[in-house]
């Protein structure tokens, strides 16, 4: 599946701005990850980019979020281990626990990019440019800032060897090489 269909595709089924800015964040920080990790760029970044296809059919129900992405991409013919990797993504609806790189990547890296968003918005200017890694890192420790984000599926990050903070300053330039695409 070549980029410009899966955009196609998540356009179909992913309306709010706000979530499709999520998925293109998270596409730049699984690209990002997979080159650091020497691994297929162009499968880490779908994975990023439609991991969350079904979050409206759903309406984010966590019991069954990622179970249809997985049910979609499959009629479409994806790559069994993208859709692995989806389907790992959510551990409320997961069949297993995590196990791979690609899952652990997955999961710390599309939720870092809440993390970074909501860092970036209690800045005046509200740009990424001005978000700094250590910013990220000590918003980290503070559970009431952007609550809704699992501070442990962020710091996986760890399973694949790279520390919190080399982690969150890869996904800050990532996130950075797309600030226009994502109106930060």
């Amino acid at each position: 599946m070549t980029r410009t269909q899966a955009l196609e595709i998540l356009r179909q089924f992913v309306k709010q701005d706000n979530m499709i800015k999520h998925s293109l964040a998270s596409e730049a920080v699984m690209r990002a990850l997979a080159v650091k990790l020497n691994q297929d760029t162009d499968k880490w970044a779908l994975a990023g980019l439609l991991h969350d296809l079904d979050v409206e059919i759903t309406s984010a129900n966590a019991l069954i979020h990622g179970q249809k992405t997985v049910e979609i991409l499959t009629q479409l013919g994806v790559d069994i281990d993208v859709i692995d990797a989806i389907s790992m993504h959510n551990e409320c609806s997961a069949k297993a626990e995590r196990y791979t790189i690609f899952h652990h990547a997955l999961a710390a890296g599309e939720t870092i990019t809440g993390l970074i968003t909501a860092t970036t918005l209690v800045y005046p200017e509200k740009k990424l440019a001005s978000v700094k890694t250590k910013s990220v890192v000590k918003r980290m420790k503070e559970k009431n800032f952007a609550a809704s984000v699992k501070r442990e599926n962020i710091m996986e990050c760890e399973l694949i060897g790279i520390p919190i903070t080399e982690f969150a300053e890869i996904a800050i330039t990532a996130m950075n090489s797309i600030s226009d695409e994502l109106g930060l």
